[in-house]
């Protein structure tokens, strides 16, 4: 059993804290955020994540995981040190790491033994020297200590199943030492054969950076081809199927839909744009991609006003606000896009999501949120679905209509029947698909 410190109580922190902690480590997840960690210690989630609260609640009270705003003691308690803080997004497009290097100082200042130092934010090539050069200003007494970068690959929705059985684990260090402690750590996958990538820093930087933006590629790529099988009388899902049986290609993210959005992709894309411009390096497929994605959101808003006409007046209700289902994250949203045209044209707008609602009053409190699909739909003009919630593919479309002023509808999912939606005479609209001729 090692001790452990993660230093950010965010979505990578707090799952990645949990799950180590799974693994029979002491952990403390520590932040300055004085709220979300009192909302820790009485068990409260500060973010919606399926099955955290379970490995969370477990490892508590196995006294395993504990959470603390005192960042130093837990620091200089501590064996392994992972830095697991936000690096948003800033105004020319890289990474803001002011978090990362903060924490950093803070490292210098508390080393009182050997201990290893490992990044597991999403952080510029480079960082791991900045991180490292930033400790040794701040640590007077010459402490010794390993750095380590080793980035997730967490997908919001089933991240806790991401962490506890990757598909890879990535270990970028120069340090023999270093990379024995860290796979110490990981030694449940160790040992079930979870390969185990061992590079260098900057590779391993890297890696994270190239895998999420080739996984935004495909999705920017199927969208495109979406909207050409809209003007061919082409069936998106079936061409993405055949794609996907290829095993060079491979079916996943090749799913049609609004666009992108959520903490990484739209983030990521644009940090590695702007790392590769200042090295000279254009990376044109990337900045393809991002502009594809801007342009999907906003088609998906001329799709309803085809339907629809101009929005002024009109009462619509959306269905979904997260950026995709399992999730309360709207961060780069196709909804938000949505929405704000809505308003923006002068409509009404009245939204329901299991879980996002309130996340989303945060950038639109003056729309009607409301409990249920049901309450969402009664009395609207027309009804945009923007998110891929189980208990939106099973919509009876004759309910549908019953409870709509007007039997219009936007399916920005592809997830209900076109079948069901002809036969109860709505006007309706989806990616990618044509009319049902049978």
């Amino acid at each position: 059993m090692r001790h452990i410190a993660i230093i950010g109580t965010g979505y990578v922190g707090l799952v990645s804290g949990s799950g180590i902690s799974d693994f029979g480590h002491k952990v403390i997840c520590a932040d300055i955020a004085e709220e979300k960690i009192k909302m820790l210690q009485t068990g409260k989630m500060p973010i919606y994540e399926p099955g955290l609260d379970e490995l969370v609640d477990r490892n508590t009270k196995a006294e395993r995981l504990s959470f603390s705003t005192d960042v130093g003691k837990t620091i200089r308690d501590s064996e392994v040190i992972f830095i697991a803080v936000s690096t948003p997004q800033s105004e020319n497009g890289e990474a803001d790491i002011s978090a990362v290097t903060a924490v950093a100082k803070t490292i210098g200042q508390n080393l009182n033994n050997r201990k290893v130092v490992c990044t597991k934010s999403t952080v510029p090539i480079g960082t791991g020297k900045l991180v490292t050069s930033i400790i040794n200003e701040n640590n007077p007494e010459k402490m010794e200590f390993d750095y380590v970068s080793n980035p997730e690959f967490l997908r919001e929705g089933s991240a806790v199943k991401d962490f506890l059985w990757p598909d890879r684990l990535v270990i970028g260090t120069e340090s023999e030492w270093g990379f024995e402690v860290i796979r110490d750590v990981y030694r449940p996958l160790y040992i079930n054969e979870t390969p185990i990538v061992h590079t260098t820093v900057e590779t391993a930087e890297l890696i994270k950076y190239a895998s999420n933006a080739f996984l935004s590629l495909k999705i920017s790529y199927i969208n495109e081809i979406s909207a050409l099988c809209e003007k061919i009388g082409a069936d998106v899902h079936v061409v993405a199927k055949a794609m996907g049986s290829d095993g060079r290609i491979s079916p996943k993210f090749l799913h049609p839909g609004p666009g992108f959005g959520g903490s990484c992709f739209p983030k990521d894309t644009i940090a590695l744009v702007a790392m590769a411009k200042n090295k000279n390096v254009p990376m044109r497929t990337i900045q393809a991609a991002i502009e594809t994605n801007a342009h999907q959101k906003k088609r998906m808003v001329k799709k309803l006003q085809a339907l629809t006409g101009d929005f002024s007046g009109l009462k619509i209700g959306i269905l979904g606000l997260a950026f995709k289902s399992k999730t309360d994250d709207v961060r780069e949203s196709a909804s938000l896009e949505m929405v704000g045209s809505l308003l923006n044209a002068g409509a009404q707008v009245k939204a329901y999501d299991p879980e996002a609602n309130t996340s989303f009053a945060e950038f639109y409190p003056q729309i009607t949120y409301c409990k249920t699909w049901e309450e969402a739909v009664k009395d609207t003009d027309a009804v945009a679905v923007m998110t891929e919630w189980n208990e939106f593919r099973t919509i009876d479309a004759k309910t549908l209509k019953n409870l709509m002023k007007s039997p219009i509808i936007l399916d920005t999912r592809n997830i209900l029947s076109r079948k069901e939606l002809q036969k109860n005479g709505f006007s309706f609209d989806n990616v990618g698909r044509p009319m049902e001729t049978k």
